[in-house]
């Protein structure tokens, strides 16, 4: 191949290199736009969005409570600490988890402090009854779950 010709190849290579990097910033440049300083920091938010929380699983426990209305009853309060947390901020996300293993559900606590949610969830009354019971890890991830409730109570139809 004659220096010429490699020297046009190289040239086209180039140029068609250029629209693929010049449409790269834009989409850069759009992403950057959307930072909203006032909103990473009303969540937590370190420069990168992200802030650190405690993950609790929730296991099987000892104890199972078998009478009815005592299993209803300890659930409604179970469901009321979820509620109540979640209203003041210091629950991000919570749900149940299919059962394998013996895992039935996760709490994402709003702490990084595993001592300070022992005590968001030492009082939840399946703790109490021992029908669950609580495993604690260090989670790092989105602030942007903190946002998680105020659009959930959005689309929920009834409470």
């Amino acid at each position: 191949m004659s220096k010429k010709m490699l020297m046009v190849l190289c040239g086209l290579m180039l140029a068609a290199m250029q629209p693929v990097a010049a449409q790269s910033k834009p989409a850069e440049a759009a992403v950057q736009s959307q930072y909203d300083a006032e909103l990473a920091k009303s969540l937590g938010g370190d420069d990168q969005g992200m802030r650190s929380y405690v993950l609790v699983i929730l296991k099987t426990g000892p104890n199972k409570v078998t009478d009815k209305a005592e299993r209803a009853k300890m659930f409604e309060g179970h469901f009321a600490n979820i509620n109540k947390l979640a209203a003041e901020k210091k629950l991000a996300v919570a749900g149940p988890l299919d059962g394998k293993e013996g895992r039935r559900g996760i709490f994402i606590l709003a702490t990084s402090d595993i001592p300070q949610a022992k005590t968001y969830v030492d009082a939840d009354p399946v703790i109490v009854s021992g029908e669950m019971v609580a495993e604690y890890h260090q989670f790092y991830s989105s602030a942007a779950l903190m946002g998680v409730n105020d659009t959930h109570n959005k689309i929920q139809k009834k409470k």
